[in-house]
């Protein structure tokens, strides 16, 4: 017994991990909406969040019966045997949901712990039938089938409906308020805003607090045949108070966003604790269980099929550990920016790239709306045309902590979720809290426009990534569940002892990948223009963000060079990965250029008519870096024949004439101090002269044989575009002087 009172002490601790993961995954739910619109402070809304977390774990002792019986049936199998499914299902959880926090990816942390209970508990119940040499189809009588069946229609039911629903929620909406909302509030914004906290509350009375002690079976049965009074009472009360506010001159979307933020960390915290805690206290409820027997081994768990109360103690313990992980896990952050960031209203740079299945869609969508278009008289076309003029977006495109999206939208996200969730449950229909509120977030921001021209293609890779990820969730979680009891079931000890090694390697893993996002983000950061207040500074930014960016590609280059000298190809398929980081990275500086120019001009500010000519350099030199990059993976990957010795010794005075030549510039431009162009000149001279050798050196080998085909044109290639690249150097540095009249003049130099 000490053994397994050991595993319970071990379940005890995955599930502060598994807290700690899964709010991680979670937190997007319930602050998409107000981080997005920026409601409040930052502080405010996390407060407003803790607190509900807070009241919603002591109304989840209810839930807790899933763990117990809902998947399979206890009474089949002995204590040992439950351990070996519950160890197996927390430390898959433990890995799967922070492989999904760390690529910023939402996906349900029910439908993880329902497979990861199915997978963990079909492998056990195999073994148990081979060991007792029994037939396999005995396998349905341990498996409660039908719940896996219900989670997977309810994955396909919450993404149509819940998009669908949102869409019309925010189309008509902005038919009534437009993008200019605010002067439209006083006049039907009470009676709408009361129907979007009738919403609000009827949500929180079915779905956030059913759990809860004092609500008795009679009181929901009340609540739920008395829906349409109750909500008729909700929205009187609740318009009559909101209209008090406007006359107060006070924005009623904000309290409404504020407490649909608390209903939906309500909700979570009252619902989905038991996806983090709810295995491990039905480990320690069947410790219990076994040790008042006389056969504590062998006893098979009946007592887990009757309903066993949570302690409140450890419902709260649960919930300061949400509340501290939702404050301080960067992780979560990262999951709430992925859905922030595809539902923004205003352009910007893309988490996702674009995809054939993307451009199905959206050409797909393009053609229905256009042949509907036609259908519609145009007076009507262009009335709801001026209605849905997403110019009018109220945020300024160049404030600091601008929205991603207006109060209006957000106030019909939490609406149209709390309101899609109350029903489903109502009756008894198996939606998810991630799924719903992800897909309304997306519904209402293509109703939005939000999905533009020249952003909608990355939107809907985005939403197709997310949504495979909730399908892979669950068959990662029943195979790597089913793979993890199998080794705890044969393994005993020492299976638990190796998993644990490998769930470790797992996280860390993950969490050097979590870094090296992280860095990504926050060179993109540096690359922003947003915080700059003094229009005259703008210049100098774009001219630094060209240094930053100048330093990645030689840092890049120096890498992919030497990978490519040892044959490297790892390294070189990280670096070629980073080839398409740094092209993003130099598009932002593109942009903050023409952003530059825009203010500069508004500011009728004189610069350099060359300053427009950065771009192209720009281009040029990631055109350059990628190039090198992509030829050199290539040519690794594909084991082609390494470059000859003495090709590696002449491409390293290339490299190291070409790294002078960017360490100076780079430099010069970042800290705005003077260079010795003479210098740099004459580096690129020396460069040029040693490429005329090189060539004529290459020339010969090719005649007598020495060099094939392959390594001549990656040979020619890598020093072409060094020269290339030193030019631009050099030009960046003449737009630098004529900007700022500080470096001596390169214009008799041929830079073309």
């Amino acid at each position: 017994m000490e053994i397994l009172l050991g595993a319970v002490i071990l379940l005890a601790c995955f599930a502060i991990f598994d807290l700690m993961v899964g709010v991680s995954n979670d937190a997007v739910n319930f602050l998409n909406s107000s981080i997005g619109s920026r409601v409040a402070p930052r502080h405010i809304i996390m407060i407003i969040a803790s607190l509900g977390i807070l009241a919603g774990v002591t109304f989840s002792s209810g839930m807790m019966e899933v763990a117990r019986k809902g998947i399979f049936h206890p009474h089949l199998f002995n204590m040992p045997e439950l351990l070996f499914i519950f160890l197996a299902v927390m430390l898959t959880d433990i890995i799967l949901l922070d492989l999904f926090n760390t690529f910023g990816l939402p996906t349900s942390t029910t439908v993880s712990i329902v497979f990861e209970l199915l997978g963990a508990a079909v492998a056990v119940s195999v073994w148990k039938i081979v060991q007792m040499e029994n037939d396999l189809s005995a396998l349905s009588q341990y498996i409660n089938t039908s719940r896996a069946m219900v989670i997977i229609l309810g994955i396909l039911l919450s993404v149509v409906v819940a998009f669908v629903c949102g869409m019309l929620a925010q189309f008509f909406s902005r038919l009534l308020f437009t993008f200019d909302y605010v002067r439209r509030l006083s006049r039907y914004g009470a009676i709408w805003g009361g129907i979007a906290l009738a919403s609000i509350t009827y949500f929180i009375l079915i779905k956030g607090a059913k759990g809860a002690s004092f609500m008795s079976a009679d009181t929901m049965q009340w609540i739920t045949s008395n829906a349409v009074l109750i909500i008729g009472v909700i929205v009187i009360v609740s318009a009559v108070v909101l209209q008090l506010l406007l006359f107060l001159k006070i924005n009623i979307l904000k309290p409404i966003v504020l407490v649909g933020t608390f209903a939906l960390a309500m909700a979570f915290a009252a619902n989905d604790l038991v996806n983090f805690i709810g295995v491990p206290m039905a480990g320690y409820h069947a410790y219990e269980a076994a040790a008042m027997t006389d056969t504590p081994l062998t006893v098979t768990m009946d007592a887990l099929g009757a309903k066993v109360p949570t302690e409140t103690y450890l419902l709260l313990l649960a919930g300061l550990v949400m509340v501290l992980t939702l404050w301080f896990s960067r992780k979560a952050r990262s999951v709430t920016q992925t859905e922030i960031g595809l539902s923004q209203q205003r352009e910007g740079e893309e988490q996702f790239d674009s995809s054939a299945s993307s451009r199905f869609i959206v050409r797909f969508i393009r053609g229905v709306f256009g042949s509907a278009r036609t259908l519609a008289p145009a007076p009507v076309r262009s009335w709801i045309a001026g209605r849905l003029d997403p110019t009018r977006f109220q945020a300024d495109t160049d404030a600091e902590g601008r929205p991603s999206f207006d109060l209006l939208r957000a106030s019909v996200n939490l609406m149209v979720a709390s309101a899609v969730i109350s029903f489903a449950t109502s009756q008894k229909l198996p939606l998810s809290t991630t799924y719903v509120t992800f897909m309304v977030a997306m519904g209402t921001s293509f109703a939005d426009q939000a999905w533009g021209r020249e952003s909608a293609v990355y939107r809907v890779t985005g939403v197709l990534t997310v949504i495979s990820g909730w399908f892979m969730t669950a068959l990662l979680a029943f195979t790597i569940s089913a793979c993890f009891a199998t080794v705890i079931f044969y393994g005993k000890l020492y299976g638990v002892l190796a998993l644990l090694a490998l769930v470790a390697l797992g996280l860390w893993k993950n969490k050097q990948k979590h870094r090296e996002r992280a860095r990504s983000r926050e060179m993109e950061e540096v690359f922003n223009l947003k915080k700059v207040s003094d229009v005259q500074e703008t210049l100098y930014m774009t001219f630094e963000h060209t240094g930053h960016l100048l330093r990645e590609i030689q840092v890049s280059l120096n890498t992919a060079l030497e990978a490519l000298f040892q044959q490297n190809e790892l390294l070189l398929r990280a670096e070629d990965r980073k080839s398409r980081k740094i092209q993003r990275w130099s598009n932002i500086v593109i942009a903050n250029v023409f952003k530059a120019m825009r203010l500069l001009q508004k500011e009728h500010i004189e610069t350099s008519a060359k300053y427009g000519q950065t771009i192209r350099r720009l281009q040029k030199l990631v055109d350059g870096h990628r190039d090198i990059v992509a030829r050199s993976y290539s040519h690794v990957r594909n084991h082609h024949k390494g470059l000859l010795s003495f090709q590696v010794e002449e491409l390293q005075k290339v490299r190291d004439i070409l790294n002078d030549i960017f360490s100076e510039v780079e430099s010069v431009i970042s800290r705005r101090q003077m260079a010795d162009v003479g210098r740099i000149i004459a580096k690129i001279e020396e460069l040029r002269t040693l490429a005329g050798q090189l060539h004529e050196k290459q020339a010969e080998r090719v005649r007598d044989g020495t060099s094939k085909t392959r390594l001549t044109i990656l040979f020619y290639s890598i020093v072409g575009n060094a020269m290339m690249l030193s030019k631009q150097n050099l030009k960046l540095l003449e737009i630098f002087e004529e900007s700022f009249g500080s470096l001596k003049s390169t214009a008799e130099f041929d830079l073309d």
